[in-house]
């Protein structure tokens, strides 16, 4: 599935909005007041100009000077009460804001975390990335931006305008006069807006993709000496960001001005309109400040319509974007509830697998590993050796066919309980940005310090961790880059015996390290190999000469199987390959 989005016709889907309001359904009562707040601010901020109105026609120009206390200090209580809404009212907004995009991260993280691994391998971290981070932003601005602000600018402009007819009818049409241009702008402002701000999230989506990828893959950058290539590229991809940030600022840049100018306009035709019927006599002075401060307050609603408006659209395509997100049913489903004890027989029957459903990368494999004995898998790169293990413990999901463990079929145990029992040690250990004893224990606190040094002296790599600055508290950078390949090898050789499995896949996991960790590296497989399934995937032929079993793949098919004698006296291409590798140590 794609997650590319492109703006629809429609202003925004209510049904989008709808769900986004759903992300604080438990904190309603929080909504509820900030929406009365809103239309208390409404009404209070009309009153204001409504009650000086009455101060100068009842009070200053009869030179009533206790009148004007009283109704000065009103005026005084009305302005800071409409302070006091304004700061409670943002303030709530805002902390409704928060804590939608609370919600919805941890929402995105845990739908991530359990999406199947064909997802990844089709869509760029970038864009992962910036559905968590960046678009859910701006679902915040929804709440503290959008549609509250909305609501409450649209009531106010509502009740400006009821007040400016009560007071005056004659001079409400003529400083209304300029309402069409008026609107007219905030329309082509609306358009052009919500286009420049979805090249901005477009853009931006794009940066985050193009850093990720380069900064994970700097190595090969630096390598293939592609500094100054990818310096250019980078450059192209920030000009067009700065470019559609450009657009949007000449956008405000244009709107505000005129906007300005019509407010001017307007004040303007009210001074010349009303003074004249002032000093005709049929009209008060006071009507005419009044107006003034009205339309003030007016146009400022109208000014900042338009663009919480477009705040509350892009919240609306940044939440359909990751509700497209939430929406994907790719997670492995967990259909299976059998928590009965493991033993660790493995078995494939006729499986047929395709990481795109279409190319299939295993082809009608077959094979059985007794409980407690060690299969083999040797091909080319491309047999589909990896394939084979990415199966056992449910990272992908197989086609046709039926993998079984202790005679039942996989998808029939309940998932966590599965891979509690099975182990992987990979060639190419991730380790995070943290300790060692963190990196060991991955953050399970059940697993005390004492566990680990008692399983590292086990497997024979507690000297080598004390060896280290602060020992199990080295702090490792990120993806491990502190240590060599044997050493994070290492690291995960402890990981993998604490967690007592009973079957153990081992996927190249002493390959090119120097003698001295492979020495460590293979009494750390002997301990880990003892009493348990295991299947090991390698190329160097020498490590598995003495697997109770060795199955040869070549092109996702099982070629050949059979132990380590039987396939060299087949004279097949097993021993092809056991010839090539040992005239390649004769050399």
């Amino acid at each position: 599935m794609s997650f590319d989005y492109k703006v629809s016709g429609k202003a925004f889907d209510l049904s989008v909005l709808r769900r986004v309001l759903g992300l604080v359904s438990h904190h309603k009562r929080i909504l509820y007041l900030s929406i009365f707040l809103t239309l208390a601010a409404a009404i209070v901020s009309p009153s204001v100009p409504f009650t000086v109105q009455y101060v100068i026609d009842h009070f200053i120009q009869k030179h009533d000077v206790s009148g004007l206390v009283k109704y000065s200090m009103i005026v005084a209580v009305l302005l800071i009460l409409q302070a006091l809404i304004s700061y409670t009212q943002g303030y709530q907004t805002a902390w409704l804001g928060q804590q939608a995009i609370l919600n919805l991260r941890n929402y995105i993280f845990n739908k991530i975390v359990n999406f199947r691994l064909r997802v990844y391998d089709k869509t760029a971290v970038g864009t992962m990335i910036t559905r968590t981070i960046s678009d859910v932003e701006a679902v915040a601005d929804i709440f503290s931006e959008g549609l509250i602000q909305i609501i409450g600018d649209s009531l106010q402009i509502i009740v400006i305008l009821c007040f400016m007819f009560y007071s005056d009818w004659r001079l409400s049409l003529v400083s209304l006069s300029i309402l069409p241009p008026l609107l007219l702008a905030a329309y082509i402002f609306k358009e052009k807006i919500k286009s420049s701000f979805q090249e901005v999230r477009t853009q931006i989506g794009k940066l985050n993709s193009f850093l990720q990828e380069h900064i994970t893959g700097m190595f090969v950058v630096q390598v293939f000496n592609r500094e100054e290539e990818e310096m250019k590229r980078f450059v192209a991809i920030n000009k067009l960001h700065r470019d559609a940030n450009i657009r949007s600022v000449l956008y405000y840049s244009v709107f505000f001005p005129v906007i300005e100018i019509l407010s001017a306009i307007s004040i303007a035709l009210v001074v010349w309109y009303g003074s004249s019927h002032v000093i005709a006599g049929d009209l008060s002075f006071g009507v005419v400040v009044a107006f003034i401060m009205y339309l003030n307050l007016l146009f400022r609603p109208i000014r900042q319509i338009a663009d919480k408006f477009n705040t509350l659209q892009m919240g609306i395509v940044a939440s359909d974007r990751i509700f497209k997100v939430l929406d994907m049913e790719d997670s492995i489903p967990e259909t299976g509830t059998s928590k009965t004890p493991i033993k660790g027989e493995v078995e494939f029957k006729n499986v047929w697998f395709a990481y795109n459903e279409e190319d299939y990368v295993l082809k009608d494999v077959s094979f059985k590993v007794p409980d407690g004995e060690m299969l083999a898998i040797v091909g080319h790169t491309g047999s589909g050796k990896s394939s084979i293990i990415n199966l056992v413990n449910r990272l992908y999901t197989y086609q046709r066919g039926n993998i079984l463990i202790d005679g039942k079929n996989v998808e029939d145990f309940d998932f966590t309980h599965l891979r509690k029992n099975i182990a992987v040690v990979l060639q190419d250990v991730f380790l995070f940005s943290d300790t060692i004893l963190n990196n060991i224990r991955l953050y399970n606190t059940a697993i005390s310090e004492a566990e680990i040094i008692n399983a590292a002296k086990l497997i024979g790599v507690h000297d080598f961790i004390m060896s280290l600055p602060d020992a199990y508290n080295y702090q490792v950078q990120e993806r491990g880059a502190t240590l060599s390949s044997g050493q994070r090898q290492l690291i995960s050789f402890i990981r993998a015996i604490l967690q007592q499995p009973r079957i153990l896949i081992l996927d190249e996991a002493t390959s090119s390290v120097d003698p001295e960790t492979e020495e460590l590296l293979q009494h750390a497989t002997q301990v880990l190999l003892q009493g348990r399934t295991s299947i090991v995937v390698a190329h160097r032929l020498s490590t598995i000469q003495h697997a109770n079993a060795i199955i040869l793949m070549d092109k996702g098919e099982l070629k050949e199987a059979g132990t380590h004698a039987q396939l060299l006296s087949n004279n097949g291409k097993y021993r092809q390959l056991y010839d090539l590798q040992f005239s390649e140590l004769v050399l």
